[in-house]
């Protein structure tokens, strides 16, 4: 699936195109910085029934939300520099234990991923517009 945005109000809609889609419980979201890979989290977990506060996990490293379907738990790999550090902070047990893991900045970890079955979503900001990708 493929869309093309250029205000905040539109991540509604791709929310409730995507929201349908999702058949895995990880989903990887890659993009720039600042292409809005939280924004489209806040507005995905308030769509799933979560009344619980999003912020970007950058210095938690993750974070836990709860929604009437089950946890999520939403990651930011950035700062993490090797699989060992991701191993470190027990993300299988994570992965074992969410309705939905969102990861953002998986690659360090998306080697590892091999043999599951995982949504991957792209976020491009041109300046002008976000080119987003999701399969």
């Amino acid at each position: 699936m493929e869309f093309k945005i250029n205000k905040l109000e539109d991540w509604q809609e791709i929310v409730d195109h995507i929201i349908p889609e999702i058949k895995y419980n990880i989903l990887l979201l890659k993009g720039n910085l600042g292409a809005g890979k939280t924004t489209f989290t806040q507005v995905l977990l308030k769509n799933l029934g979560s009344t619980d506060e999003v912020n970007s996990p950058t210095y938690s490293i993750v974070n836990e939300y709860n929604t009437p379907k089950g946890k999520i738990f939403h990651f930011d790999l950035y700062r993490l520099k090797s699989i060992e550090e991701v191993y470190d902070i027990g993300i299988e047990e994570y992965l074992d234990n969410a309705f939905l893991c969102i990861i953002e900045w998986p690659e360090v970890y998306e080697d590892e991923l091999y043999g599951l079955k995982y949504h991957t979503m792209s976020i491009v900001n041109t300046g002008e517009e976000r080119e987003i990708t999701f399969d």
